[in-house]
């Protein structure tokens, strides 16, 4: 899965945009488990990419909501 930038982020749809959430949510998730129990994650830099995905995409959607709030 590729890491999005915020413009290719803004042009996809509200529903592309949770289920992408929700899939990196799902993957960090497993591999934080991993390295919990003492395992190393096959690519380390992977986590951190993800979870600043993760805040681009929070942040793009709250983008949108003050959109709408404001209009």
């Amino acid at each position: 899965m590729a890491i999005l930038r915020a413009d290719e982020m803004r042009e996809m749809t509200d529903e592309e945009l949770e289920d992408e959430l929700n899939n990196l949510q799902s993957e960090l998730l497993q591999e934080t488990s991993i390295q919990a129990a003492g395992g190393a994650p096959d690519n380390p830099g992977r986590i951190s990419e993800m979870k600043k995905t993760i805040a681009r995409i929070k942040t793009v959607q709250r983008e949108r909501e003050m959109e709408e709030e404001n209009e």
